[in-house]
């Protein structure tokens, strides 16, 4: 398996993985997500994938088989924040179908390296409550909660 930037050739792929993390997170919250919906346009995708302050990185065997959306974040001159770099992680998936091959922990390892190399003081990502699975994986990774998001339905 290979791991590496993903290209404007990738698009299709990544759009059928966008739809598996729609799914999933519409059966999460109906209330929230669209059903048969996707994050990003083609669009969008083929801009995000030029521009290196949002890399995507893909991993590859016979085909791509997961994905990490990435976000470069700073807070410069800001008072209540120490001035530091981090990586946002926007959205990791691996296909349904290659789930349990440590997929995901391959293309998290390489995120991390990668911010590393690149300056990054942390690494941060957002986890839906009801995604269980998600939050143990992201725990097994070493990843620790960072804060909680409130809601109160109206």
């Amino acid at each position: 398996m290979q791991i590496r930037r993903a290209e404007v050739r990738d698009i299709d792929r990544i759009n059928e993985l966008l739809y598996q993390v729609a799914e999933l997170h519409h059966n999460l919250r109906p209330d929230i997500f669209m059903p048969a919906s996707k994050k990003y346009s083609d669009d969008e995708l083929a801009a995000m994938i030029r521009d290196d302050s949002t890399p995507i990185f893909v991993a590859e065997d016979d085909g791509v088989v997961g994905y990490a959306f990435c976000i470069f974040r700073s807070y410069p001159d800001i008072g209540l924040f120490c001035d530091h770099r981090m990586l946002y992680i926007d959205d990791i998936c691996v296909d349904e179908s290659q789930r349990g091959k440590h997929i995901g922990t391959k293309l998290y390892e390489y995120v991390r390296a990668f911010a590393k190399e690149q300056g990054c003081y942390h690494i941060t990502l957002n986890v839906w409550t009801e995604n269980e699975s998600a939050r143990r994986f992201y725990e097994a990774l070493g990843m620790k909660q960072q804060r909680t998001i409130m809601e109160d339905i109206l």
